[in-house]
């Protein structure tokens, strides 16, 4: 009868312990790691899509890495210092859901006081070039769309436009401007239609839970983004190897504004409407996730990002990312390591 007992409450100790799991509580060990290292923050957070963007900075005689790793929900945080700064390295993962997540999870798990966000990204601005190092002051999501049915134009009111839901202010694409072997009638439509661009929505914790407000260009922090020009000298990598090298010499821009979307932007054309349209310079997947939520938070942050190919754009370059990525992915390390110095 004892064994019996002693069983069911094991059994229920197991239960009990599985609920937690499933509810996303953090318990036993795990809880006791989390603690012991906030004790020793606040960090900087550095958030970081890839391996391959990772490695680098793992490897980089910079950064001292810590005896402590802590595995939650899928993230393996890392802990270490650059320059004698605490800092938490996490990988996210491709695109946006992946990036939001981990940055969510980063700031709710630990005593964090700002994220720097690195990896590589396409080019959209024609004055940049592979190798170069951007850093944008605002990012946006240019993947939320409003997707207008056929017949309707600008004139038209959207689904919902009338709530609050969706808005004509951010501007749309047409897809017909895009259609070839069109007769020469510069009248000509297009079954896709329209697309209407659209702020993301958000809920900052210093608003009222469940009372929307509305964002599309996000503000990188105003100082860090100050930090950033004392970047712009720095001397980059050119060479891929001793046969593989940019014709020109890399550099490190500050610039107006880049782009997520959770699509990898290989297509020319698109290319040049949206730098056309937004004026925007990298284009990649993960940056505006982790801006709105960093915005949402209150945390500041900053973008740094290392161009490797031009999302589609002609090149006396190879246009083959993989051919540039290790170089860009070096580059972006170490801008990332020289801002941490002046921060």
């Amino acid at each position: 009868m004892a064994i019996f007992k002693a069983l069911v409450i094991l059994g229920l100790v197991i239960l009990a312990t599985s609920v937690e799991e499933a509810n996303g509580e953090v318990h036993g060990k795990t809880r006791k790691l989390i603690n012991m290292a906030n004790k020793k923050g606040p960090y900087i957070g550095l958030v970081i899509p890839n391996l391959f963007e990772m490695n680098p900075l793992l490897q980089h005689p910079s950064f001292v890495p810590s005896n402590l790793t802590i595995d939650y929900a899928g993230r393996r945080f890392r802990f270490g210092t650059i320059e004698k700064k605490p800092v938490i390295l996490v990988m996210t993962g491709l695109a946006m859901l992946n990036a939001g997540i981990t940055t969510q999870l980063l700031l709710s798990l630990f005593n964090v006081n700002g994220v720097v966000h690195y990896g590589i990204a396409g080019n959209a601005n024609p004055s940049l070039n592979i190798g170069d190092v951007a850093i944008p002051q605002y990012w946006s999501h240019t993947a939320l769309w409003n997707w207008q049915r056929f017949g309707d134009g600008p004139e038209n009111e959207l689904s919902l436009e009338v709530n609050g839901d969706y808005t004509r202010k951010i501007g749309y694409l047409k897809f017909s401007e895009y259609s070839t072997k069109v007769s020469s009638c510069k009248k000509h439509d297009n079954l896709l239609n329209n697309v209407w661009y659209q702020p993301e929505e958000v809920f900052p914790v210093t608003g009222n839970p469940e009372e929307r407000e509305h964002i599309f260009w996000v503000p990188v922090d105003q100082h860090y983004y100050q930090i950033a020009k004392h970047l712009e000298g720095l001397k980059l990598e050119g060479c891929v190897n001793s046969t593989t090298c940019l014709a020109h010499t890399p550099k490190v821009a500050r610039v107006a504004r880049g782009t997520s979307a959770s699509i990898y932007l290989d297509n020319a054309a698109y290319r040049s409407f949206i730098y056309n349209k937004f004026k925007v310079s990298p284009v990649e997947m993960e940056s505006a996730a982790v801006a709105l939520i960093c915005y949402q938070q209150k945390v500041p942050f900053i973008v740094i990002r290392a161009l490797s190919d031009l999302a589609g754009g002609g090149s006396a370059d190879s246009n083959e990312a993989a051919t540039f990525t290790s170089l860009a992915a070096d580059n972006s390390v170490k801008v990332v390591i020289e801002f941490i110095k002046y921060l």
